[in-house]
């Protein structure tokens, strides 16, 4: 899968039961947020499991539905939640998909056929199916939750304002306004206040619509 592609209309089996993406998530207005690991009952992914689940509340907050992914059996996705929740006092709350087919893997192309790993990604996709971010990790760096958090908020802002983030961006802060497209329209733009040139003009986050913003 690419950036900006249609996310594949599939159905698969969870520890919540069966998901279809379309109708369970994208016909509903939400966003996903799929993030696939290499198996159960390893380090790295037992840590992410745990921050996954601090932070689903804020997911959902934000109309995220929050999903995981991995290759092993549905069986062995129960015995791996149950011994989290036992070692670290945590239930985790968001569905976690069986793929031991590789089926989901190979239609997203994050398998490593050589060595038959599925590769750490992320994907997040908008309601209408369309992959708006994506992101590769090697099998031993965790993932930084946080970063990954504020990537969906800057996706939500972009979506609903239709305005971009510069860099560092964290939600308040000023967004900037889409580039003119005329000469005209450039002439005009250098006059405004918060234009740092012709094609660089900034917006105060609070002058967005309420309901275009995100906290």
């Amino acid at each position: 899968m690419k950036l900006y592609q249609k996310f594949p209309e599939t159905q698969v089996i969870t520890t919540k039961g069966p998901l279809d993406f379309y109708r369970d998530i994208f016909e509903k207005g939400k966003w996903l947020f799929l993030f696939a690991h290499p198996a159960d009952f390893t380090p790295v992914c037992t840590t992410e499991f745990v921050g996954f689940s601090k932070v689903y509340e804020e997911f959902k907050r934000l109309n995220v539905e929050l999903v995981g992914m991995s290759v092993d059996s549905i069986y062995s996705h129960i015995e791996w939640l149950k011994d989290i929740q036992e070692r670290y006092g945590m239930q985790v709350p968001f569905p976690l998909i069986a793929d031991p087919d590789k089926r989901l893997a190979r239609l997203l192309d994050i398998i490593d056929e050589a060595s038959g790993v599925t590769i750490r990604a992320v994907f997040l996709v908008n309601p209408e199916g369309i992959i708006r971010f994506m992101a590769y990790y090697p099998i031993e760096y965790g993932r930084k939750i946080e970063e990954l958090l504020r990537i969906t908020k800057a996706a939500l802002v972009n979506y609903k304002a239709k305005v971009s983030l510069p860099v560092d961006w964290e939600p308040g802060q000023e967004v900037i306004v889409p580039a003119p497209s005329t000469i005209d329209e450039a002439q005009i733009r250098m006059k405004l206040p918060n234009a740092k040139t012709w094609y660089l003009t900034f917006k105060k986050y609070d002058e967005l619509p309420q309901d275009q913003r995100v906290t």
